[in-house]
């Protein structure tokens, strides 16, 4: 049995119970693969045990490369490439540079991000995503659990501790 191929399925209605559900099966030593929601579930990652991201890291420093290369472009084309003198004023004015410098700050702090989230996310256009049911979209929440990271607690275990937890149904769902 390959890894991330087979999974168990806990399917949840109330968001209450499956922040409960989650803590009691991290307490019980099952290993959560992911959970999918519809919508945002506050708290859900301090349950799951999810770091702080280092998205707004990589936004700075792209922010800081596309504040720093529109600078250093504008003062090279104005001051050494082709100095021009615009009605007796000096030629490397920075109050003039600031409307390109913010706009390519901003251009790739955001072109940069989203780069960063692709990589890290595993969102590539010829990936295949994984849809573990469709209802995840609308109405549901599914806990996902992989069951060759869980192996020593077997099948039928993990569907009772998700019945335990409080799951309306449980599923097995195998990818390619």
């Amino acid at each position: 049995m390959e890894r991330d191929k087979n999974f168990i399925l806990g399917v949840f209605d109330d968001e209450d119970v499956l922040l409960d559900a989650v803590t009691r099966i991290r307490k019980s030593g099952v290993k959560i693969h992911e959970v999918y929601s519809p919508f945002p579930v506050h708290g859900l990652d301090e349950v799951l045990g999810y770091k702080r991201s280092r998205l707004p890291i990589a936004a700075f420093l792209f922010g800081l490369l596309g504040t720093t290369l529109a600078l250093t472009m504008q003062f090279y084309m104005m001051k050494i490439d082709w100095p021009m003198i615009i009605g007796g004023k000096d030629h490397a004015a920075f109050p003039a540079f600031i409307p390109v410098t913010f706009e390519l700050t901003v251009l790739l702090a955001a072109f940069g991000m989203v780069g960063v989230f692709m990589v890290s996310s595993n969102l590539k256009p010829w990936g295949q995503a994984r849809i573990f049911d469709n209802r995840i979209t609308d109405d549901k929440h599914v806990m996902a659990i992989d069951l060759a990271t869980n192996a020593g607690l077997g099948e039928e275990r993990l569907a009772e501790v998700l019945k335990d937890s409080g799951a309306t149904e449980v599923n097995k769902k195998s990818f390619e």
